[in-house]
């Protein structure tokens, strides 16, 4: 399947119930996992698929602990659901066998495994050294005092985080390198304190002890900041804007937040309101931009992209870890920009786009992932009808994203 979009004015406005930020909803469902009988009452979960999955594991590695049971885990193409569950089920009694896609068997887990495994887990690699599948035979952690490369994931880093407190003897981790997406990182450190974890942190040095998470009862996880950032691209591309985003917050915990700074580069203004925020268009004159997405990497395609399609001089680093997605994004990023007409030249961890004046020949192959999907889309406000490929992929992150386009003026037609 396939869709055409078309947008056949420039003018966008509407008010926009955005999908709950599914980054949050992971570290609460660990979180209310480990808090085992003491439910936690989640408002607003995300209804993505990467949550869905996280959340079945879960249930059904709870429902089996403590039995003689072998579980088999498929979490599908949801990397934060293979680093998240992999620690948790190191750290319960159960006996659990983990795989996913072909594309997930590609994407590393070796660093997270290792320190597992210095921590007293027992992991075994079923395929290839270093990736999925593995198989996890459970037991109290003991904990203790690891280095960890912090230059790959993020992820890697909050599953050990979450656990921490569970493990017997506490846990004292010191970071390598470069901190990769470090706000994912802060994003956990703020919700665990949120539940009454003391975590003391020194330079590069995270230490927690041996401590119990405390039920807040009701916790309402915060629009998705990540999601946001598509109406920024299309409000960069209108003529005349008024869209109301609602459930963010300026104080909010999700480092993706930054886009309401970058998007000025783009005539996007973002005011806040008591209901989330409201985007308007001022004029803007293109210019030359550098970005480091180091920190960001899931604003990397939409960005990139808009400022291709507004015919800006752009200079981008802190690319190397979008190899490592959903598909190689860098690579697909560069593939697809060209083919639409665009001047990009890119190595393992920058890109640079001169000016060019882009033209849909074609459609663009979306790599099975959704922010490809959703970063090409909004192309339709500038230059007419665009295929889109694999549309169903948005159900990863934005189940409704498609219908939302719709209500906004959007025309989509099935092909």
């Amino acid at each position: 399947m396939a869709f055409s979009i078309t947008k056949k004015n420039r003018s966008i406005k509407g008010e926009i119930l955005l999908p709950a930020s599914k980054s949050e909803s992971a570290r609460l469902l660990i979180i209310d996992a480990i808090l085992g009988t003491e439910d936690l009452a989640i408002e607003n979960l995300s209804d993505s698929t990467d949550t869905q999955i996280m959340q079945s594991s879960l249930e059904s590695l709870l429902r089996l602990k403590g039995t003689h049971i072998s579980l088999n885990l498929d979490i599908q193409d949801s990397g934060t659901t293979m680093r998240f569950i992999t620690a948790y089920a190191s750290n319960i009694n159960v006996k659990s066998y983990i795989t996913g896609s072909d594309r997930m068997k590609e994407r590393p887990i070796g660093i997270l495994v290792e320190k597992l495994q210095e921590l007293g887990t027992s992991i075994t690699y079923m395929e290839k050294e270093g990736f999925p599948p593995i198989r996890v035979e459970g037991k109290r952690i003991k904990g203790g005092e690891i280095e960890v490369d912090a230059t790959v994931s993020s992820q890697f880093i909050s599953a050990l985080l979450l656990l921490a407190p569970k493990m017997t003897n506490g846990l004292k981790m010191k970071l390598i390198g470069k901190v990769s997406s470090a706000p994912y990182i802060q994003m956990t450190i703020n919700i665990m304190r949120e539940f009454g974890i003391v975590i003391d942190e020194e330079g590069d040095t995270i230490s927690i002890e041996k401590q119990r998470y405390q039920n807040k009862n009701v916790y309402r996880v915060e629009s998705d900041w990540s999601a946001a950032a598509y109406w920024y691209q299309m409000v960069a591309f209108s003529e005349d804007a008024d869209i109301v985003l609602l459930g963010l917050k300026k104080d909010s915990t999700q480092g993706d937040c930054i886009i309401a700074d970058w998007a000025q580069d783009f005539g996007v203004k973002t005011t806040y309101t008591s209901k989330g925020v409201r985007l308007t268009k001022t004029e803007f004159k293109p210019k030359a931009i550098q970005k480091d997405f180091y920190n960001y990497p899931d604003l990397a395609q939409m960005f990139i992209t808009t400022a291709t399609a507004l015919q800006m001089e752009g200079n981008y680093s802190g690319l190397r870890n979008l190899r490592f997605k959903e598909t190689d994004r860098l690579e697909a990023l560069k593939k697809e920009l060209s083919l639409l007409g665009a001047n990009v030249t890119a190595n393992d961890d920058s890109m640079t786009v001169l000016p060019s004046k882009l033209e849909v020949k074609q459609g663009v192959h979306v790599y099975a992932d959704h922010r490809m999907a959703m970063a090409f889309a909004p192309l339709s406000m500038l230059f007419g009808p665009i295929k889109i490929d694999s549309p169903t992929v948005v159900a990863k992150s934005y189940p409704k994203y498609w219908k939302d386009l719709e209500s906004v003026g959007f025309e989509l037609k099935e092909l």
